[in-house]
């Protein structure tokens, strides 16, 4: 491999992985902690390489990435997306060093660590979202992790037998691309309300404040008085990621809502209120299934209003992180030479001249940090209050 540094090593691949996570993310899938995986091969690709410490800084690199760029590190999404990564990095870690390649290879690996990543998630959905219901979704959801997890492996094998960059041959920066004009350019889309409002929210707020706001205020909403006072804060979470001019599909936020209340109605109790076919609605599983719909769609709402691309961290993991996300936009930029017929040799032009330019131009850019701005406090203090006074003010609501 071309660069020298250890850590700049760890951030390319944490920045593939975040690159594998948003082409992941736009792939429709029927629950938000479902994942075909693909964000895991970095993690395949370096089970081999490093030791256990920086193994396991790769993957808090990924799961921290992911929770920054998918907008849900307040949300439980991100609680699974710790616990799939970490129990999947533990199991393939200690396989890796207790059997050699000659008793398991990559298939293996990438299939254990998906079906113990699933059965982790699984645990977790239970007891936070879905209830007993999910013993409906655990078959499927098992026979795809063990699907993905082979084909996973297979993708990860022919990568490392075929791959100059990951057998660290540096000839293939050699030749120039064969059509540079093709490769996709950013463009300015003038009139775009969306994204006027996006500059004005990221220019006013600094990313650390948002964090720190969106904290409290994930810790105002799980205290929230009642039901009521939880819908009304879902309403200011929606408002608020209106400001910030961010790009979400809030209809997939509102079916994965959806998808929670009918999960939670399919194990009834308390005080029946009507049948509709063989299905009791009743009113325990009924307000339960909307709790937890409400909190689910809050946190995703919050965390995507709340957290910016350009966060920075504290300390060695800050700087890994800054680094990947810095080459992730490298990784935007080149992903043209990623064509059909052509994919290992695309994925290696694309690593090598990620690592090249980011060695380069890592000498002289610096973080910019926004000076501190009193007004844009105050304004995130006052959005605070306002989110305190709707979780424990008094809502009245008639009684049937």
């Amino acid at each position: 491999m071309l660069m020298q540094s250890p850590g700049k090593k760890l951030a390319l691949l944490g920045s593939l992985c975040l690159f594998l996570s948003a082409i992941e993310y736009i792939i429709p899938k029927p629950l938000p902690f479902m994942r075909i995986g693909l964000a895991n091969l970095p993690l395949l690709i370096a089970v081999g390489i490093y030791g256990f410490k920086d193994f396991f800084l790769l993957a808090f690199l990924k799961v921290l990435g992911q929770g920054i760029i998918g907008g849900t590190f307040f949300s439980y999404i991100f609680l699974f997306s710790v616990a799939g990564t970490f129990s999947s990095a533990m199991v393939m870690y200690a396989l890796q060093n207790l059997f050699t390649k000659k008793y398991i290879g990559f298939i293996g690996l990438g299939c254990a660590g998906a079906m113990v990543s699933n059965i982790v998630q699984l645990l977790l959905a239970r007891y936070l979202i879905f209830g007993d219901a999910l013993r409906y979704l655990m078959p499927p959801f098992l026979a795809s992790g063990f699907v993905t997890g082979v084909a996973l492996g297979i993708a990860c094998d022919y990568f490392c037998r075929h791959s100059k960059w990951y057998a660290g041959d540096a000839s293939i920066l050699q030749p120039k691309p064969e059509n540079p004009e093709a490769l996709p350019k950013e463009t300015i889309q003038k009139g775009n309300f969306r994204l006027k409002r996006n500059r004005l929210w990221n220019d006013f707020f600094s990313s650390g404040s948002l964090f720190f706001s969106g904290l409290v205020m994930a810790l105002v909403f799980l205290f929230a008085r009642t039901l009521e006072n939880r819908i009304v804060l879902f309403l200011f979470f929606l408002l608020l990621f209106w400001f910030s001019g961010k790009k979400f599909n809030l209809l997939i936020t509102l079916s994965i809502m959806s998808l929670t209340v009918i999960f939670n109605l399919l194990v009834p109790y308390g005080r029946l209120l009507f049948v509709i076919g063989p299905l009791r609605i009743t009113e325990g599983s009924l307000f339960a299934g909307i709790e937890k719909a409400l909190t689910l769609g809050s946190l995703i709402l919050l965390s995507r209003a709340c957290i910016n691309i350009d966060l920075r961290l504290p300390g060695k993991i800050g700087f890994l992180l800054g680094e990947s996300f810095r080459m992730l936009e490298i990784f935007r930029q080149k992903k043209g030479y990623i064509r059909r017929g052509k994919i290992i040799a695309g994925i290696d032009r694309v690593l090598s001249e990620v690592e090249a330019e980011a060695e380069a131009v890592g000498k002289h850019e610096e973080h910019k940090k926004k000076k501190l701005n009193y007004i844009s406090l105050i304004v995130l203090g006052i959005i605070i209050t306002a989110a305190a006074f709707l979780a424990f003010i008094p809502i009245y609501t008639p009684k049937f």
